[in-house]
């Protein structure tokens, strides 16, 4: 990794993903693949006849260049009826002919009615509050009302993950010995107001077209400035949740990082904390616990924010950083609602929080920790879902079991339970209780011999065929050499399928199998594996985001950060994927994102009609790479100033809607 002084904020974020901080031997998920197929099966490149036939009659087989009979025969999903585009890069977006894709709001529009024009010259954090915030990720839609009676109403609430200061502010410029320089307690407020979600109410007009409602009472900006969160759960009041401005240890101000997310059956959103260890900088105090700072990656030092507010300075506030990592639910319906964190689902790097009820009633929500060597994680409430009654499944998810996944050799999957008492998970080990168990949930993790995954990022569940989704986007620190795995340094990444039996999510019968193998199947080098239909356009590299359409079918969005020349030659973008049936393993490209931007977010109406899709940070990305530009962006000289294209404009992480010209539902 190059020295952090040397880099742009952008890249010190995307190359802290390179850094993994698991130091256990437990087993990865590479050497549980070379134990389940064996050395030979490997080197015939994962997916020929002999491995097909052989698991055909019990376990599914990787998908890809063949498709067993078991894969075959299973819940019969439609096909994706569009005209796929060409791989390729440029300064716009593309999408699949016969679709129409427009910008739905852009980074400064407003949010609140009193919102100011955006002045990129001239922003504050009092302006930034009130407008749409930067590099939006996630995305979930709600119906309005909640019941769904009006199509053509809903909320969208948007993550707000992080900020790139060189192509925010003018006259931002590197400096390796400084790498702050140019910042200024004004600018930093307006980050941490830049950061958060934005929830807005949306309206579909006659021709089709989303609009916001500029006046809605619904509309609202969560930023990591100034809006109060509850702590709840069992870390609620926990000794090492406390500080000197909330020795209470129950109240948070803000979240950061938000990445992607989910929705539950009573109408709320969640929101997951990834890198929240980038935000915070100083030298931690005498006797903190050096093992969960390093473990956890504190502190990242990224931004300069504990400069100018205390809370975010590791030595002043040694707890700080413990009340950041979590999931956090917020409920549209009610602006003046409090945003909680529910800390009985562990605090990690979260990327993702699906959630399902199960057969029983219980929920359970599935979520991946975002880093090469970590975790997929689960959570079963206690309680059970009462369609009838809301209030009673508000709070459902701050008491139940947290379990980690060890993935094993014979396609089998065992969850783990993190419970304070069982196992390893005792004081004599280290861990006080259950607060503490929760609070370190990497360490107990560890303790418990979890399978160390490629860097997985969103689980999707799929409610049409019961089954659940991780994309492990790419682990380039794998460093085994032995022949039996042909993916060490894997740059392409991949991804998993979660098998409860007999739909039963909150059961402990589990199996898993491969989807595909990301990279370029033409290249022998990448190891790369998808149906053999697939065409030169239909495959990808470094999955990250997914999502269901109301048919049951698979979309996979990409995150190649800045080495997508090297992983793909390609922008990021979005590709159908099949799952089921005789094509599975399938991949069609749909749309394409401006160079240096990435792709997030896809999220459905719920009559499939459009297609919400986030493209956060246009014109970062690899710009030197970018043959027509060839030099870093700025936000004076940036590669591209998608989507206004004005002079003087800098590029706008926007959302953007997608809909059929015919108005038929994405996909067909």
């Amino acid at each position: 990794m190059a020295n952090e002084t040397e880099l742009s904020r952008t890249e010190a974020f995307q190359r802290s993903d390179d850094v993994p901080s698991n130091p256990t031997s437990n087993p990865t998920i590479g050497d549980v693949l070379a134990a389940r197929f064996g050395r030979r099966d490997l080197l015939k490149g994962l997916l020929g006849t002999t491995v097909v036939a052989g698991l055909a009659t019990s376990l599914p087989p990787l998908a890809g260049a063949l498709v067993s009979p078991a894969s075959a025969a299973t819940t019969a999903v439609p096909d994706y009826d569009f005209t796929e585009i060409a791989h390729g890069v440029d300064e716009t977006h593309h999408v699949a002919p016969g679709h129409q894709a427009e910008i739905l709001i852009r980074w400064g529009d407003p949010v609140l009615a009193d919102a100011p024009a955006f002045d990129p010259q001239a922003q504050t954090a009092e302006s930034q509050k009130r407008q749409f915030g930067y590099n939006n990720d996630f995305i979930g839609f709600q119906p309005l009302p909640a019941d769904g009676s009006d199509p053509d109403r809903g909320l969208l609430f948007v993550n707000h993950e992080y900020t790139i200061p060189e192509l925010m502010f003018p006259g931002m410029v590197r400096d390796k010995d400084n790498p702050f320089a140019g910042m200024t307690k004004e600018k930093a407020e307006v980050e941490m107001a830049a950061h958060g979600a934005s929830i807005i109410e949306i309206r579909r007009g006659p021709d089709g077209r989303w609009a916001v409602v500029p006046d809605s009472r619904y509309n609202r900006r969560i930023t990591t400035l100034d809006t109060a969160m509850d702590l709840t759960g069992p870390c609620a009041g926990a000794d090492a949740m406390k500080t000197s401005a909330d020795p209470t240890g129950t109240r948070v101000t803000g979240m950061v990082n938000n990445c992607a997310g989910g929705t539950t059956p009573w109408g709320t959103f969640l929101t997951a904390e990834e890198n929240f260890h980038g935000y915070f900088m100083g030298e931690p105090a005498a006797g903190a616990d050096a093992a969960s700072l390093k473990r956890y990656g504190l502190p990242g030092g990224w931004y300069n924010w504990g400069q100018y507010d205390t809370r975010f300075d590791i030595g002043r506030e040694p707890n700080e950083a413990n009340r950041f990592g979590w999931l956090v639910e917020v409920d549209p319906y009610d602006p003046q609602s409090v945003p909680k964190k529910r800390t009985a689902l562990g605090r990690f790097k979260h990327e993702g929080a699906n959630v399902i009820v199960n057969g029983d009633g219980r929920v359970v929500g599935l979520s991946g920790d975002d880093e090469r060597f970590d975790y997929v994680y689960r959570f079963v409430t206690d309680g059970r879902y009462d369609p009838a009654d809301r209030a009673a499944n508000m709070d459902l998810l701050d008491a139940g079991t947290l379990s980690v996944a060890r993935f094993d050799p014979d396609g089998r999957i065992a969850w783990l339970p993190l419970v304070h008492g069982q196992g390893p998970l005792t004081a004599a080990n280290g861990f006080a209780d259950q607060a503490d168990v929760l609070i370190r949930a990497r360490l107990a993790a560890d303790a418990l011999g979890a399978t160390k995954m490629d860097r997985p990022e969103d689980v999707e569940i799929n409610p049409v065929t019961k089954k659940a989704y991780v994309a492990l986007t790419n682990n380039s620190k794998r460093t085994e050499t032995d022949p039996a795995n042909p993916r060490a340094k894997n740059i392409w990444g991949q991804i998993l399928e979660m098998i409860p039996a007999a739909g039963d999510f909150a059961g402990d019968d589990w199996r898993w199998e491969m989807l595909v193998l990301a990279g370029n199947p033409k290249d022998p080098a990448t190891g790369a594996q998808y149906h053999p239909a697939t065409s030169e356009n239909g495959w990808f590299a470094c999955p990250d985001n997914l999502a269901v359409d109301p048919k049951g079918r698979l979309w996979v969005s990409t995150d190649q950060g800045g080495g997508w020349a090297k992983a793909s030659g390609t922008a990021d973008g979005v590709w159908a994927l099949q799952t089921e049936g005789p094509e599975r393993g399938k991949g069609k490209m749909f749309f394409r994102v401006p160079v240096g931007a990435e792709m997030c977010g896809p999220w459905f109406s719920t009559d499939g009609g459009t297609l919400f899709v986030a493209v956060q940070h246009p014109a970062a990305d690899g710009a030197k790479e970018y043959a027509p530009f060839g030099r870093d962006s700025t936000f004076e000289d940036p590669a591209t100033r998608w989507p206004d294209f004005a002079e003087g404009m800098p590029p706008r992480p926007s959302v953007v809607m997608i809909r059929r010209d015919d108005g038929k539902p994405i996909g067909g």
